[in-house]
């Protein structure tokens, strides 16, 4: 008697994690940029007093007696953002487990090139500014992954895998120091009765992992509890996405509709097609679920809802000529753009030349520069950060503007960058040279060959000490004379 098989589903997805999160991030960015465009027309329109009064608007949530006001950017910014910091520490999570991340070396030069680019222009905003206001040294630490992400695509093909890997591992690491700094430095008047309780809801997710619990529904209980309860404690309540994302575990989803594209290794057959699928379906943990199944919400919802609740600054000559005379303006604008891509450029070269880490194989150093101006696109988290720092809405205004124009000037510099890139000399093949000169004076390069049918056999080290011959200096040998 046979057992009856376990019905599958008709339709099976394959997941290919960063792929997916790399096309994800860069199409949301498109919308991001528009919808930035579309409040920036909006609030400068005849219809701005509409902008103004939409986003001012107040919205009251109450559940069993307990009641929350916010007006809507606000709700935005607080709640909807969550889920944004969520994503967030997901793919923290995967990063760090089973990603670039994961490995010491391997996690070396991200980790090196994003503390660079987060101590660097901080410096330069409190050389500016800290003299106006100290508080926002945060501001310029921060990348947006979107548009960095789309700006990469947008240079084309010629971008090297391993180049955006390394912007990815950047922007994670730029985003664990921006959770840090909203946490130190942007928590004021903590009420720590309401802190024991968003710790007692972190525990209660800790036991109900522990015990096995699966249900979905049970985790986002706890976590908007701990979201509220970071709220009335006056600690960023989007820290709850972070713990949530992090704490999220990497176990295989019992899922029969998603598979691992990247274990789909044999399919010769239908025996060991069906072997390679189940060892696939079983691939996907909980981590990579959730990031698929959220990650479309937050790239082309949440975020563009962000960008056009917090983009819309008046742009007339008054507001430019205020905000130009500022301080704060000056401090966030050169912070990123020159302190990003020096900071990033300053710690890959420290990093690599103390051989704690190896450079992204295939990269030129132009092409490394291209990464750190799209580093330099501060966006989302920027002014996530602005809106923290500044009370003053004079300031946020002034910092917003900064924000806009160094994204905008970082995005094209690292477009042009990596447009113009110059390939790297190919030693394999064969490199044409003048004729050379009679007499001992003559120089020619080592790799040098005449054709298979006139080669000489003589060996390689009684050519290079040949008389009249020396071989390029250093800098003039390609990437396989310097061990990369």
């Amino acid at each position: 008697m046979k057992l009856p098989r376990k019905k599958q589903s008709p339709l099976v997805r394959a997941l290919a994690p960063l792929r997916d999160f790399l096309h994800t991030e860069a199409a949301g960015g498109a919308l991001l940029v528009a919808a930035a465009i579309t409040a920036l027309v909006w609030a400068n329109s005849p219809w701005s007093a509409s902008y103004d009064n939409l986003w001012s608007s107040t919205a009251t949530v109450e559940i069993a007696g307990h009641g929350l006001s916010l007006d809507l950017r606000h709700w935005v910014n607080d709640g909807l953002m969550a889920i944004f910091f969520l994503i967030v520490g997901l793919e923290i999570k995967r990063e760090v487990t089973n990603g670039h991340l994961a490995g010491r070396r391997a996690a070396a030069l991200p980790v090196a090139a994003a503390v660079g680019g987060m101590v660097v222009p901080a410096l330069l905003y409190l050389a500016i500014a800290g003299g106006t206001e100290a508080r926002g040294w945060g501001v310029p630490m921060a990348t947006d992954i979107a548009l960095a992400v789309g700006v990469l695509a947008l240079a084309g093909s010629g971008v090297p895998a391993t180049l955006r890997a390394f912007l990815l591992g950047l922007a994670v690491v730029d985003d664990i120091g921006a959770i840090v700094v909203i946490a130190v430095f942007y928590s004021e008047g903590v009420s720590f009765a309401w802190l024991m309780v968003a710790a007692a809801s972190l525990a209660l997710i800790l036991a109900v992992r522990h015990w096995g619990v699966s249900q979905t529904s049970v985790y986002v209980v706890l976590g908007v509890t701990m979201w509220f309860a970071l709220h009335e404690a006056g600690v960023h309540p989007t820290l709850a996405g972070v713990v949530c994302g992090l704490l999220t575990p990497v176990v295989p989803r019992q899922t029969t509709d998603l598979v691992d594209a990247e274990e789909l290794a044999d399919l010769t057959d239908i025996e060991h097609a069906r072997a390679t699928m189940e060892i696939a379906r079983n691939s996907v943990s909980t981590v990579e679920w959730l990031e698929h199944l959220l990650h479309p919400w937050t790239s082309y919802l949440i975020v563009p809802v962000f960008a056009l609740a917090n983009s819309g600054i008046e742009v007339s000559t008054d507001s430019l000529r205020s905000a130009f005379e500022s301080p704060i303006m000056w401090g966030v604008l050169v912070g990123l753009l020159v302190g990003k891509p020096l900071g990033v450029m300053l710690a890959v070269k420290l990093a690599t030349r103390t051989d704690i880490a190896d450079r992204p194989e295939g990269t030129t150093t132009r092409q490394q520069l291209g990464a750190g101006h799209a580093a330099g696109i501060g966006f989302t988290v920027a002014i996530f950060i602005a809106e923290l720092a500044f009370t003053d809405e004079t300031q946020q205004a002034d910092a917003k503007m900064a924000i806009l124009v160094a994204s905008l000037a970082s995005g094209l510099l690292a477009f042009f960058v990596l447009r113009s890139r110059r390939a790297p000399l190919d030693m394999s093949r064969e490199v044409p040279t003048p004729a050379p000169a009679e007499g001992p004076g003559r120089l020619t390069c080592a790799c040098d060959r005449r054709s298979s049918r006139t080669r000489s056999a003589a060996p390689a080290a009684a050519l290079a000490s040949a008389p009249g011959r020396r071989r390029w200096p250093r800098a003039h040998r390609g990437p396989m004379h310097r061990g990369s």
